[in-house]
């Protein structure tokens, strides 16, 4: 019910809020302040899925976290009038904001230093050797060479693209979008719209098991034995089906992490198809069917190169064995923490990123190789802070974790990789025992996540 009060504001309650939440209804607060985005979803960049996930609450921290300070002009035309009469603020969202404040005043969301044009000079370096390597050289030990420096070529490759998808890292926005298909869809093959897609939900729903995308990988691996109830993933809206084949694979995942990590490439190939020739809306098909063309002129013709079908194997599965080393590490970041059900909610969303996050520590000169995603945290609460500043503003965050008693967990590579196993190691052994209901999934299913 709307109240008016002696200020001449119109007021409604938390509770009412809650209840605009169904399509031709969708009202958000920011700031206690409500907002009608209820056209503005369908043109909203970052997806709808991501404002879906949080209707009918208040959203700032979100707000704060993905949006830069231009985007705060265009919420005006979104006002209802209605101001929150019970709003309320945590003393966590209130450092966090604070936290924010401090470092635009500083400009560290707009100072991005060189690391795009390092990272380009060196991917463009990489593709020269590659080439020389097949084209100009006649022994095996220079082929496989050039397919381990291909596969950290794609790894590079993908930081661009993921940086570019949270923030402007070229001179405008037209730069940054070609930057985004060139190290994307057009040099891995991955295309950008399906990333984008999948991570801005990750990244808003961070380890949740029904929410978040980057958890679902029935029938290959579980790190809850929730999954063993065949739960309903909201993002992909279906059905993850543990039947007798999921818990035959979960059984062992300890054991086929790694060599599945090596081919972890090729679901990406898949998923990528998968999305683009769907029926959803994507953003810009044409040109992500254009870049992933590219790739895939480029890369055959390459591997066409080489003289005998062993090599041309070798070649392919060394450079995705190489790759296998970010996917491992992406993993790493999320697998091992603590996970929970449900829609992720604005109250939280400090304490939601910390549960679910696990930063590696490395030396300052392996920057480079972890392309920032080693300070995970810090990330997922500043996912527009360039990279060249996430260690400087490590101790700030670990120190404001401290501070609520909340989580901040860094560990070496060698300590990440013993806590993810032991995770996977627990659930495959409760999945040996888990009831066997009927069989209604193959693992084709897993891979067809788009209906």
């Amino acid at each position: 019910m709307a109240l008016k009060t002696d200020d001449n504001k119109k007021y409604i309650t938390t509770e009412d809020l809650k209840t605009h939440n169904k399509p031709g209804d969708l009202w958000i607060a920011i700031q206690g302040k409500v907002y009608n985005v209820s056209e503005w979803i369908k043109s909203h960049p970052g997806g709808e899925t991501v404002i879906l996930n949080l209707i009918g609450q208040d959203v700032t921290d979100a707000f704060i976290a993905f949006h830069p300070g231009t985007a705060w002009h265009h919420l005006q035309n979104l006002s209802t009038g209605y101001h929150i009469r019970d709003h309320q603020i945590s003393e966590i969202s209130r450092d966090y904001r604070r936290m924010a404040a401090e470092f635009r005043k500083l400009g560290l969301f707009e100072t991005k230093g060189h690391v795009t044009l390092y990272t380009l000079s060196f991917v463009a370096a990489m593709f020269a050797a590659v080439l020389y390597g097949v084209l100009a050289c006649t022994s095996i030990l220079a082929h496989q060479i050039a397919a381990g420096i291909l596969g950290l070529l794609w790894i590079q490759s993908a930081y661009i693209g993921h940086d570019s998808g949270h923030y402007v890292i070229m001179t405008n926005k037209a730069y940054n979008r070609f930057a985004q298909l060139l190290s994307g869809n057009c040099l891995t093959g991955i295309s950008i719209a399906w990333w984008k897609w999948t991570h801005n939900a990750h990244h808003l729903a961070c380890n949740s098991l029904d929410y978040d995308p980057d958890l679902q990988h029935i029938p290959v691996f579980a790190v809850s034995t929730k999954f063993f109830n065949s739960m309903t993933s909201r993002f992909y809206d279906r059905k993850l089906n543990f039947d007798p084949v999921a818990r035959f694979l979960i059984s062992y995942q300890h054991f086929t992490y790694y060599p599945v990590m090596c081919f972890g490439r090729i679901n990406l190939f898949i998923q990528t198809f998968l999305l683009l020739f769907s029926r959803r809306e994507v953003t810009d098909r044409g040109l992500n069917l254009a870049g992933i063309l590219v790739f895939w002129t480029w890369f055959p013709l390459l591997v066409s190169c080489l003289p005998t079908w062993p090599e041309r194997f070798f070649f392919v599965f060394t450079s995705f064995t190489v790759t296998a080393l970010q996917h491992i590490q992406f993993t790493l970041n999320h697998f091992a923490a603590d996970v929970y059900m449900g829609p992720p909610k604005g109250g939280d969303w400090f304490e939601k990123q910390a549960a679910g996050t696990l930063d590696i520590s490395c030396s300052s000169y392996m920057d480079w190789f972890f392309g920032g995603l080693q300070f995970q945290l810090e990330h997922h609460l500043f996912p527009r802070l360039p990279r060249c500043h996430l260690r400087k503003v490590a101790p700030v965050v670990q120190e404001l974790c401290k501070k609520h008693n909340l989580p901040y967990r860094s560990l070496s590579w060698w300590e990440a990789n013993v806590w993810t196993i032991r995770t996977l190691k627990k659930a495959a052994y409760q999945a040996r025992d888990a009831a066997n209901p009927v069989v209604k999934n193959l693992v084709w299913e897993a891979l067809n996540t788009h209906g």
